[in-house]
């Protein structure tokens, strides 16, 4: 089975000329707005490290002719580690992608709250909807991906440090292995902006990176305590010695949950060592490891939500194997292990190839109305190599590079006798191969303007073998997708500190193994198509810093609910569907020099980010123009943040979810409309940060997310998620 289709690459343009304020700041999000200083230590006995980064031979090798455009951007002139960008040199690097795209560094969430789950990370990114649903698991769509997916993630590709896939090969993506904490910063990039890491998918990539050696402080430590028995404890060092190089990085966490049957434990740990085997030549090894236990209590009826939001679902029906996901023992247990490789090689002025490869093992425990046991073993690689280069007096950066995720999960499904294994059902290999081949190029017509067109081949592999044909008929299929990503836009550097720009791009995401008709598995979903069109402009000045997008996606076989029972969710191909919104963030200095005047004053900031989502069907045989359920209309993030020079901040925030959505297909059950208000307050410096936090402080009960349905005939589901009552956090940490 082969599915093929393609269209016309364009343009863009890349963004030369912030100044080193102004990059610190741009697609900041708003929790502190302080600029990041990134310093490069020394430890034990190590040979100073301008003896590695700055000989007259690297000097020479990491300077390309320009054809007077400053020089940003360019990987062969990372001035620490080659294999890992510093936070300044990501953001340089990231901002070169010709459309929405967001950097996230870890000074802004770390030191205000727990940094526990991935809203705390991205909570004021505009375009991305985040929402916990318990413990660590959560709701993640970016303009409207993977709304029809009821459980794990789907549409966003997510990985550690460039190269060690989060999602598994097929597509499928689990939050509960982030830890916010052992990040220097994020990156976001949305829907066809994620062409160098292999991204396909319509919400498009994020990645999560460690600090390296360079960037890292030489030790630290950070406790955190607060509401329904959280405890986190994390503690990490780095430096350099010599050639060699080093982060570590650890944490222990522990909370009973809000809700009954929300307890969890998780230890987590990661660390990379890199070596500079030339000063144009160095690997880096990177390890990752997870054990995390989390009860799940379910999603329940938006009656129960509401009125009581601290309960777990319990089935009405009776039940000899119990009634509810206390007595039935739900749960998500994970045991992963990662080992990757990432070496870089500057082969001349301006130009650096980057390889690398990886291997995981994954674990999976999971009782819920089945027990699901799954083993799951991930690997593959990358090339990329990155050219800077002048072609007839005009500056050209040309990046080409391959992306190979393949995996294997054997799987078994059993019985579920009160939280025990019983009969088994179902014994499947399910095995993916995906192969990513891409090419951009930016061609800079003015020094501040680059044109660039780009281009991603795919090909994508799905095989199940049935190990139990003779039970209930035999499953076994294979199939092939192949498809062609073009890409292109135009961005004006119209200022030193501000950018416009616009872009076409072409998604295409292959069915997971849970994406099969559930009547009849062999009949394969077609792939999701979408094109997708955007504008926008971001830039950065002392008191004003911004990101604005407006896009439309037009898809074709969106992935929707299938209804199964009452409110679970199985998968369909729907017809033309519309995906388009305004993605507005960002912070503005509304007042400063209250209490300190001077060329360092204090200043109150106003930080926002709203999301407008108009997500619908397009004449529908079925539906019409629906709106597509599982997302709110409107979404806005915003506080207000007084921060003094001398380190102490205080402010209150707002969530605010004006208007209720529909949570089915046929729009007919809606969920609730909220408002939410926090406060935190603290103190930073160099070397110490504490804070406290509260949040939903009136105590709201309130639908935090909801899965979806086909058709719910106006009838309350299973299917909400009740917002976490009134909480306080608070903790410290230290580093020198």
């Amino acid at each position: 089975m082969r599915f093929v289709s393609a269209r016309i690459a364009g343009c863009a343009v890349v963004l030369t000329h912030l100044s080193a304020d102004a990059i610190a700041q741009t697609a900041a999000p708003a929790a502190l707005p302080a600029i990041e200083v990134t310093t490069k230590k020394q430890s034990g006995k190590a040979r100073p490290k301008k003896a590695i980064a700055a000989t007259p031979k690297e000097a020479s090798s990491a300077a390309p002719a320009t054809a007077g455009a400053p020089l940003t951007g360019s990987p062969a002139q990372r001035t620490g580690a080659l294999t890992a960008p510093n936070t300044a040199e990501a953001r340089a690097e990231i901002q070169r992608t010709p459309g929405a795209v967001s950097l996230v560094p870890d000074t802004a969430y770390k030191a205000s709250t727990p940094a526990t789950t991935i809203k705390d990370v991205l909570d004021y990114t505009p375009g991305v909807f985040v929402q916990p649903k318990w413990g660590e698991d959560t709701r993640l769509s970016i303009r409207g991906s993977g709304l029809s997916r009821n459980f794990h993630g789907r549409g966003v590709y997510l990985l550690m440090d460039g190269i060690i896939p989060v999602s598994t090969a097929d597509g499928s993506s689990d939050f509960q292995e982030i830890d916010p904490t052992a990040y220097r910063y994020i990156e976001v990039f949305k829907g066809g902006n994620a062409l160098r890491y292999g991204g396909t998918q319509l919400g498009g990539a994020i990645n999560f990176v460690m600090p390296t050696g360079y960037d890292s402080d030489t030790f630290g430590a950070r406790v955190d305590v607060g509401s329904f028995g959280f405890r986190k404890s994390s503690v990490s060092s780095g430096g350099v010695y010599g050639n060699t190089d080093y982060f570590i990085t650890g944490t222990w966490q522990e909370q009973e949950g809000f809700r009954d049957h929300s307890d969890a434990w998780s230890v987590r740990g990661a660390m990379n060592v890199g070596y500079r085997i030339t000063p144009d030549i160095e690997t880096r090894f990177y390890l990752n490891a997870n054990q995390v236990r989390q009860d799940i209590p379910g999603a329940v009826t938006k009656r129960n939500a509401l009125n009581n939001p601290e309960g777990a679902f319990v089935n009405p029906a009776p039940s000899v194997n119990g009634n509810d996901n206390v007595d039935r023992d739900f749960e998500r247990n994970l045991d992963t292990f990662r080992v990757a490789n990432r070496t870089a090689i500057r082969l001349g002025p301006g130009t650096m190839l980057e390889a690398g490869g990886f291997f995981f093992d994954r674990q999976l425990d999971h009782p819920i109305s089945i027990v699901i046991d799954q083993d799951t073993q991930n690997y593959g690689g990358f090339a990329r190599l990155t050219n800077d280069s002048v072609i007839g007096g005009f500056r050209n950066l040309f990046t080409a590079g391959v992306t190979v995720h393949n995996g294997e999960t054997h799987g078994r499904i059993f019985a579920n006798v009160r939280g025990q294994k019983g009969a088994l059902s179902t014994d499947t290999n399910q095995i993916s191969d995906n192969t990513v081949v891409y090419a951009e190029n930016s061609f800079f017509v003015l020094p501040t303007v680059a044109l660039v067109g780009g281009l991603q081949f795919v090909d994508v592999v799905r095989e199940q073998e049935d190990l139990l044909p003779f039970v209930a008929g035999d499953s076994s299929y294979t199939a092939e997708f192949d498809f062609w990503n073009p890409k292109g836009g135009i961005v004006w550097d119209i200022t030193a500190n501000a950018q416009i720009f616009g872009n076409v791009s072409k998604s295409g995401e292959a069915p997971t193994f849970n994406e099969s008709n559930p009547t009849d598995p062999l009949v394969l979903l077609k792939p999701q198509r979408a094109t997708t069109y955007e504008i926008g402009t971001r830039g950065a000045y002392p008191n004003l810093r911004w990101e604005a997008a407006i896009y439309r996606s037009n898809i074709q076989n969106e992935f929707q609910c299938l209804t199964v029972g009452q409110s679970q969710c199985s998968q369909t191909n729907a017809d033309d569907t519309i995906h388009q919104g305004i993605e507005l963030g960002g912070g503005l200095a509304v007042w400063q020099g209250m209490l300190a005047s001077g060329s360092n004053p204090d200043k109150l900031w106003l930080n926002l980010a709203y999301t407008f989502s108009d997500f619908r069907f397009d004449d529908d045989t079925l539906y019409g123009d629906n709106e597509l359920p599982g997302a709110p209309r409107h979404y806005v993030r915003a506080e207000l943040l007084y921060r003094h020079p001398s380190g102490v901040f205080a402010g209150p925030n707002v969530e605010w979810v004006p208007e209720a959505y529909y949570v089915d297909n046929a729009n007919t059950f809606m969920s609730e409309e909220y408002a939410i208000w926090g406060a935190k307050i603290g103190y930073e410096n160099e070397r110490f940060s504490a804070y406290i936090e509260g949040r939903n402080l009136s105590d709201k009960a309130y639908v935090s997310s909801a899965s979806i349905s086909d058709n719910l005939n106006g009838n309350d589901a299973n299917v909400f998620e009740p917002g976490t009552g009134r909480a306080i956090y608070g903790g410290v940490s230290v580093k020198w």
